[in-house]
């Protein structure tokens, strides 16, 4: 669990994105895409699900962002530092087959997440359109490896800093106006795979997300990941981290998306006191 390889991606106004290669030759030869991670940084620390951007023979790839207290633990680590623990690969991974023209969606640090997705997929056969959003040209992640994993490569910022300005749902919308398309994937934040779900569902395309919930455990025990979908609970890190878009009950997986928001914050800023 040595850190092989470290390079921050961006650093801009407060928001760091780092990619880290690990080694760990047991989970490298099973991860498949769509399949996630759970680390510890310290033995007396909690649990951070991380999607398994890439593999090799040896190593494993993440990337994160520095948000809270763990990650901002994680990005303080150098290459030649061990993690105390990683357990994976772990929830169900994305099923690859030729569906025929599928857009992927990728907001932010989810952005990494759609990579190997998009990868497979235009492996398979499949005609891939990748749109990348992000707030401003400098917190956009991954577009050279993503233009090679797509057939094409759309990019929108928030203020417009670089290529289109808008948001990733305006583009969305018009592609599928524009033709018929087989599958919609999205990975970003909750109010933008929400909207991706608003849009897919007036032209009825198989739309899948995946979820990036609170986990604890990350091995179906302690229930804090669990999100309705059709009505039925469900937990991300067994029954997921994928499902679809227009079954899920988005309202309540925000609100508890938010439960500890303002504990992390105030963590954080007594982390911050101690290290001045």
């Amino acid at each position: 669990m040595k850190i092989l390889s470290k390079k921050v991606l961006n650093d801009f106004q407060g928001v760091k994105v780092i990619s880290m290669e690990i080694f760990s030759p047991q989970i490298a030869s099973k991860a498949k895409p769509g399949q996630f991670i759970a680390l510890m940084v310290k033995k007396e620390g909690e649990r951070v699900p991380l999607t398994v951007v890439s593999r090799n023979k040896e190593s494993i790839s993440l990337i994160f962002q520095e948000a809270g207290f763990t990650t901002k633990l994680l990005g303080g680590l150098n290459v030649g530092d061990s993690l105390y623990s990683v357990v994976g690969p772990l929830g169900h991974a994305t099923e690859i087959k030729d569906y025929g023209r599928v857009i992927l969606v990728g907001g932010g640090v989810g952005i990494a997440e759609i990579y190997p997705v998009a990868k497979a997929l235009k492996d398979a056969g499949n005609e891939v359109v990748s749109i990348l959003g992000a707030r401003t040209k400098d917190l956009l992640i991954l577009e050279d490896e993503l233009r090679e994993a797509s057939n094409r490569l759309l990019i929108v910022t928030d203020d417009g800093s670089y290529q289109r300005k808008g948001f990733t749902t305006d583009i969305l919308k018009e592609l599928l106006e524009e033709g018929k398309y087989d599958l919609v994937y999205s990975v970003g934040p909750i109010p933008m795979m929400k909207r991706v779900a608003d849009v897919t569902k007036s032209f009825n395309v198989k739309t899948i997300v995946s979820l990036n919930a609170l986990m604890v455990d990350a091995t179906g025990m302690c229930g804090c990941c669990r999100v309705t979908v059709s009505g039925k609970t469900k937990f991300s890190c067994i029954d997921g981290p994928e499902f679809e878009a227009q079954e899920i009950d988005w309202d309540e997986l925000t609100k508890r998306n938010r439960v500890y928001q303002d504990k992390e914050k105030h963590i954080c800023n007594l982390n911050k006191l101690f290290q001045e």
